[in-house]
Formats: structure tokens, C-alpha cells, sequence
């Protein structure tokens, strides 16, 4: 038989057993960190006890920012010095015994028409007194007691009517009984218009220097204009000086003309 019919396996050299062919796998490909981290955040994978935790962890932050929010309103006072701080207290609690005073004369006065063996002339007096309080407060009758003067220069004429409004609300607010401005008498419906060097009260134009005349107590009116960021630190922040003057004897003698209601009719008999 011809050998080339029946082919052998070729045997290697020297006695070594034949190894079959294998494929070889490729290198596995290199998984970097930044891969890693993706992979364990994404998708998230709550449980449970991850998820109260940060509903939790949420409102604490939120009630923090609110908290922070509030208290950053009152960076006035925060840095305000310690005598000006216990000026605002005492200004609070001059208010607070005004009331109470206010409070106690009104008692007073029930008690007397309640013991008055004649209670027909202690209604009238106090029918008077009281026609007397309401004038001042109306601008119809003349005013005079304790108080301040505040004098307002404004060189620059950088004073707006908004500024002399704020004045008058903090006289008031301090307990202010009249007021007048420039010799215009100040009523519950005032007002200031105009702009700034270009100044109105209730439609009278005025010039400065701008003179308030306020009768009240003056250990209270001061204060209340000098209070940390007030009426005279505004006032100064626009190049304007302010004066005040405390005084035993002010007069208000400007007058308002009473108004007759056009419709309003007394319901007493």
C-alpha cells in the first residue's frame, strides 16, 4: 500500500506529545474609578431607612434657611451698640406705660361719672376736656407743653418728601400731640408730595431748613429720631444736618379750619 494513501500525524521532534490549538481570550478591559463610582450611584438604590433619613436631612436644611433668613432681617439691632439697644427697650416700654396711663385716666373717669353726686356737670366737664383733646388732635385749636424742635437743613437738596413723612410717623409712634411743619399744622390726613428740594404738605410747597414743632414727652420724641438707622441717620446719609432741641414750653399755633360733614349728623337727641 502506498504510504501517501494513509498519511501519518506528524509526531514532533524528540519525543514531545502534540498540545492542541486554543483560542486565546482578549485582555479584559480596564474598569477606571470615575466608572466605578457611576456605576454604585446610578441608577440609586434607596432603601427604606436611606430614604427617611434624607427627607429628614431636607427639612433640617430648609427650617436652617429660613432661620437664617429671619435673623438676617434684624441686622439692624444685631449691630447696634449696647446703649443704643437698651434705648429701644426703654422707648418700648415708654409706650407700653403710656397705654397703661391712658388705660387708668379712662377709668378714672368712668369712676368719677359712676360717684359724681352730680353727674349732669361731670359729663359736661368732661364733654369739654374732651372737646379740648379732640381740637388739638383736629388742628382747630392752639397747643402748648412740653416737647422738641427738629430742624432739618438740606444743602444738597437731597431730602425727599417720603423722609419727612418718616419723621412725622416716628413723633407720633413716640407719642407726639401736635405737630407742625413749617407752620403747617399736622392732622391725621397729611401728607407730603412732591420731590426731593420740591416739597408739599398737604399742597403748601415748603423750603428748607424743614422745622418740626412736636409737643409730647420729650424724653421719648428724641429718642425715637436717633434710633439706629431712623430718621437722623437717613437724614445724614443724604448730606442733611439734623438739630434736635428739647424744650419745657413749645407752642403749635398753626390751626386748621373745622370742616362741617356734608352728610353726618349727630344721632344724640
Amino acid at each position: 500500500m502506498n504510504n501517501d494513501e494513509n498519511p501519518r500525524s506528524e509526531q514532533p521532534e524528540d519525543g514531545a506529545s502534540a498540545v492542541p490549538d486554543t483560542p486565546v481570550p482578549p485582555p479584559a478591559k480596564e474598569v477606571t474609578g470615575r466608572q466605578r463610582l457611576r456605576a454604585g450611584l446610578w441608577p440609586p438604590r434607596l432603601s427604606r431607612a436611606q430614604l427617611i433619613v434624607a427627607v429628614l436631612l431636607f427639612g433640617l436644611g430648609l427650617g436652617l434657611a429660613i432661620q437664617v433668613r429671619s435673623t438676617s432681617d434684624d441686622s439692624a439691632l444685631r449691630g447696634a451698640r449696647q446703649e443704643d439697644l437698651v434705648r429701644i427697650l426703654d422707648e418700648v416700654d415708654d409706650r407700653t406705660q403710656r397705654l397703661e396711663d391712658e388705660k387708668q385716666r379712662l377709668d378714672d373717669q368712668r369712676t368719677e361719672l359712676e360717684n359724681s353726686s352730680d353727674q349732669a356737670e361731670e359729663a359736661r366737664k368732661q364733654t369739654l376736656e374732651k372737646e379740648r383733646q379732640l381740637g388739638i388732635l383736629a388742628g382747630t385749636v392752639a397747643a402748648q407743653g412740653p416737647g422738641i424742635t427738629l430742624t432739618i437743613t438740606d444743602p444738597a437738596r437731597a431730602v425727599a418728601p417720603d423722609m419727612l413723612l418718616d419723621a412725622i410717623q416716628e413723633l407720633r409712634a413716640a407719642g407726639a400731640e401736635a405737630i407742625d411743619v413749617n407752620g403747617v399744622r399736622v392732622v391725621a390726613d397729611t401728607y407730603f408730595s412732591g420731590d426731593a428740594g420740591d416739597v408739599q404738605v398737604d399742597g403748601k410747597k415748603i423750603e428748607a431748613p424743614y422745622e418740626f414743632t412736636a409737643i409730647g414727652k420729650p424724653q421719648d420724641l428724641e429718642p425715637a429720631l436717633n434710633i439706629p438707622g431712623g430718621v437722623v441717620q437717613t437724614l445724614e446719609k443724604e448730606q442733611a444736618t439734623v438739630l434736635v432741641e428739647r424744650s419745657d414750653d413749645i407752642v403749635v399755633d398753626a390751626l386748621r379750619p373745622a370742616q362741617r360733614p356734608d352728610y353726618a349728623r349727630s344721632s344724640s337727641p
